[in-house]
């Protein structure tokens, strides 16, 4: 089967446990994380993850992710990882 990924970006005030719901909602519908990169600039959190969706509806990721967002106080977005690229084309 071939991949199908999508990234997944969050940004917003940091605390603690905002990659531990993330990551859980992922194992939960069984998405494996291909890359991540995290960084926290003062307080602000910043997160963008590479992940494989293959047998994933994504449909339910994003409603999924976007709920968890609302309960962490963060902003999730998550894209296919071909409409993510041509929306980055120069």
């Amino acid at each position: 089967m071939e991949k199908e990924r999508a990234i997944i970006t969050v940004n917003g005030v940091d605390h603690p446990g905002i990659i531990a719901t993330i990551t859980n909602v992922l194992a939960d519908m069984d998405i494996n994380i291909e890359d991540l990169s995290q960084t926290v600039l003062q307080d602000l959190f910043t997160m963008i993850m590479i992940v494989d969706l293959r047998g994933a509806d994504v449909i339910e990721l994003q409603d999924k992710l976007s709920k968890t967002g609302v309960k962490q106080g963060v902003r999730i977005t998550v894209q296919h990882e071909n409409i993510f690229k041509y929306m980055h084309r120069v």
